[in-house]
């Protein structure tokens, strides 16, 4: 198979949406038929984005291989039919890291280490590798052009025309146009300047898609087509829209995808979108209305459960719903207050994290729902702390608490497992309080088995089911019986029983908490089953059965 490679890189400015649009073309170019497959470079030094704090980076998306990686993966996996991995996100660190490694194992006999070519060379491998995976291979370059950190891959990208050729290779820049209010104007003079800077490294891009508030006129891109040396109908507008998942149909109304077929010298089918104007149809118009709390410490950055955030709203498509998110800081709400936002939710979500900063919140708001028959859906910690609020104040284990926040609770109802079954290694994993943070936690996809008759069950419809993982803690076994004759269900454990993934209660409209992210396997196309199981319990308890 001959992939020709996409590359996609910044400029202005950071946050325009570099994701979005490598996500939206990979929609397009599927839809032509092409497959395809992207991947994220990163310029940060961080290894991987594990370790990283949500405020500053956003949500880790995590891939069925275990992969710790960026959040626009998540977009690669929601717009296109691809399941990432590993070799789908490199970081600077990741790099430098294996360069470094190679020298210390003398894999250069002896010679002068430098960015040139022996950094540069090993960012054009992990591109390389991507070759014969798809027709296209589309890879984002994160950051903005100029950065420093940025350069090495910068000019890993410029070499890899002169070694894939012409034909195989294409450079798309995204770029701003800004409207000034008081002069009433578009500006095209920043993306002047970014197309400069990014000529001046030696790539000329091809394409170029404009972020703006308002549409380009013909004269704005001619103007920009004349200063930036690129044909006129390949200047493409990028405009501000209400719905993300409209991108892709914008894009093609400006004729991206038949540009990108055309750089490349492909003969493809006409497009088929239909999938994605009928999502659009149900999400202009929507027939019912239900309101969420999430409440959670990280909700000041809403790119910090970017997943959760989108399959939320996948679960309301899937009951031609909108869903209103209202956002309640764990740290901050309580009490009274908490009580006053939670009267007016249909129903209540407790997303995963780590720490103890904000738990008595969250406990608070799964204390509120299970008492008041509000749908609740906990999350990872989330469900670590719907079992310990059940546990102290149901089961009567009024001190039960995880180690993770009391080292030295009387009843540990979530701990630390120091042996585990990792079904994706076939081996026993081995841990401790004394193992790296990046080190200690179960990630990755692992299988699960569903009890009949439960909530999960009747919403996946199915018995074994694979999801995703990204925690330290688990169900401490030696509470199941006394858990179980209080009320809680387990209703999905590991095939060999070993680890608790779902609880459940049955006599609750809808409770119900996974140690898993259901969220990073949720898509616009193909939204999650328990989202959209939560979601229709929020319905009911808004309009009755009726919904």
């Amino acid at each position: 198979m001959n992939t020709k490679f996409i590359f996609v890189t910044g400029g202005v400015l950071s946050s325009l949406g570099k994701g979005l649009a490598a996500a939206s073309i990979g929609a397009l170019l599927e839809a032509r038929g092409l497959s395809v497959t992207i991947q994220k470079l990163d310029p940060y030094i961080n290894v991987d984005p594990g370790t990283m704090n949500p405020f500053q980076h956003g949500e880790v998306f995590v891939t069925d291989d275990g992969a710790e990686t960026d959040l626009d993966l998540g977009h690669y996996e929601r717009y296109t039919n691809v399941k990432f991995s590993q070799r789908h996100n490199y970081t600077s660190g990741r790099i430098y890291y294996s360069v470094i490694s190679k020298e210390r194992a003398g894999d250069y006999l002896g010679g002068t280490v430098q960015v040139i070519p022996h950094v540069t060379d090993e960012i054009k491998q992990a591109i390389i590798q991507l070759r014969g995976e798809a027709d296209i291979a589309i890879v984002e370059i994160g950051g903005t052009i100029g950065d420093i950190e940025g350069l090495p891959f910068i000019e890993a990208i410029r070499q890899l025309r002169g070694d894939l050729g012409k034909d195989n290779t294409l450079y798309i820049h995204v770029t701003y146009v800004p409207y000034i209010k008081a002069a009433g104007e578009l500006k095209t003079k920043p993306t002047q300047h970014s197309v400069k800077e990014l000529r001046s490294i030696g790539i000329h891009p091809e394409i170029l898609l404009c972020r703006t508030e308002m549409d380009l006129s013909a004269g704005i891109k001619s103007k920009i087509a004349l200063f930036c040396d690129v044909k006129e109908d390949r200047v493409i507008t990028a405009k501000d829209v209400k719905c993300i998942y409209e991108v892709p149909l914008k894009f093609h109304q400006e004729g991206l995808d038949e540009r990108i077929v055309e750089c490349l010298n492909m003969w493809t089918r006409a497009p088929v979108l239909n999938a994605w104007e009928d999502l659009m149809a149900r999400i202009e118009q929507p027939q019912y209305a239900v309101k969420i709390a999430m409440v959670g410490k990280y909700v000041n950055l809403r790119e910090s459960y970017k997943s959760l955030n989108e399959a939320v709203f996948h679960g309301g498509v899937a009951n031609n719903a909108s869903v209103d998110i209202d956002f309640i800081n764990s740290d901050e709400v309580r009490g009274e207050s908490l009580q006053e936002r939670l009267d007016k939710v249909d129903g209540i979500i407790v997303p995963g994290g780590f720490g103890s900063r904000g738990i008595p919140g969250k406990l608070e708001a799964i204390n509120y729902a299970r008492e008041n028959g509000t749908p609740f859906f906990g999350i990872c910690l989330g469900m670590q702390l719907a079992v310990i609020e059940f546990a102290r104040n149901v089961a009567g284990l009024s001190m039960a608490d995880s180690t993770e926040f009391t080292p030295n609770t009387p009843d540990p109802v979530i701990y630390l497992m120091k042996e585990w079954y990792d079904y994706r290694t076939d081996t026993i994993q081995k841990r401790d309080e004394k193992s790296q943070k990046g080190g200690t936690m179960r990630l990755g996809a692992y299988p699960c088995r569903l009890v009949e008759g439960t909530r999960a069950y009747e919403a996946y419809g199915m018995e074994d089911i694979s999801e995703r993982h990204r925690h330290r803690y688990e169900f401490n076994n030696s509470y199941r019986d006394v858990l179980q004759e209080a009320g809680l269900v387990l209703s999905g454990l590991s095939p060999n029983g070993e680890l608790v993934e779902i609880v459940e209660l049955a006599d609750h409209p809808w409770f119900l908490g996974c140690q898993f992210h259901p969220e990073f396997k949720s898509r616009p196309l193909d939204p999650h089953p328990l989202f959209a199981s939560f979601i229709r319990a929020a319905m009911n308890k808004h309009y009755g059965k009726q919904a």
